[in-house]
This record gives structure tokens, sequence and C-alpha cells, in this order.
């Protein structure tokens, strides 16, 4: 029987974090699915069908990694695609509180799903989606927080947004 978890994120934009995290769960589990939320409460940059065509481009190279949108609840997503596991990522203490949280409200609405989080390497601790968006946003280069097409979106909205 395969493995499979699934990977929720908003992904506004994907960045190397991301990436890692994703790639790492990959290395874990037979299969992988990112899955794009629809409909986050907060406000963002791009629609969905960019998040989720901006992600598909940064995990082509893994065989085993499939993005996807999703809406409502993770774990009812999760069951739908027959996932067990959902793969969080924790860069910061403040992290750990949020998913804790997280995990264990899962945990009452579908005690046979997983919460299996993945410590973000070191070299991506500054990294938070809100960063590179501010830091683009101002002009600022991003180049060495996410992949160059995602540099390329990014200018591209703001060069929009200055008009």
């Amino acid at each position: 029987m395969a493995r499979i978890a699934v990977y929720p994120a908003t992904l506004d934009p994907i960045h190397h974090g991301h990436i890692d995290i994703a790639g790492r769960a990959a290395r874990i589990f037979d299969e992988v699915i990112v899955a794009v939320y629809d409909k986050p409460k907060k406000n963002t940059l791009f629609t969905v069908d960019e998040r989720l065509a901006l992600a598909q481009a940064a995990l082509q190279d893994y065989s085993n990694i499939r993005v996807a949108k999703y809406s409502g609840l993770i774990v009812n997503y999760a069951k739908s695609v027959g996932a067990t596991v959902l793969v969080r990522g924790l860069r910061v203490f403040s992290d750990f509180e949020f998913e804790f949280r997280y995990a264990l409200a899962n945990k009452k609405l579908a005690p046979e799903i997983e919460m299996v989080s993945i410590m973000t390497d070191e070299r991506h601790l500054h990294i938070s989606s809100s960063t590179i968006r501010e830091i683009a946003e101002l002009g600022g280069d991003v180049s060495t927080m996410v992949p160059p097409f995602v540099v390329e979106a990014l200018s591209a909205r703001f060069a929009q947004h200055n008009q």
C-alpha cells in the first residue's frame, strides 16, 4: 500500500523553504501531494491558479510529487486522496505553537491522519512568503529565496501594481 502524504500550503509564493520540505517529504513517502489552498483567509498576491502553476514548475523534477488545489478542510481532502499523513514545515519556535494546535484540531477531526513536521533546513529559516512579498514589492532582491520564474512573476505583479 502506497504511503501518501499531503503537504498543505498557501504558497504565495512558493519559495526554497517550501521546495526543501516537499523534497524531503518525497524521500519519506511514496507520494506527496502539495495541496494549494484555494480560499485562504489572508489576502494573496497570486490567484490560486497562479500559485498552482508556480508550484508545479518548482516541483516538476520530483517524480513522486504532484501539485493540486483543494477547498475545505484539509483532513477531508487528505481522506479523499487516500493520504494518511499531513506534512508541515517548522521554521521558528512560534511555528511550533501554531502547528501544535493545528495538529490537535485535525486529530480531533480525523484521528486516522497523522501529522509529521519537518524542520526547515537552516539555510531557509529566514524565508517566509510574506517577507518575500514585502522585499519584492519594495524592489529588493529575492533571487536567493525563490526560483527565477518566481522572481519574474513577482516583478511582473508589482510592476502591474505600481502602474
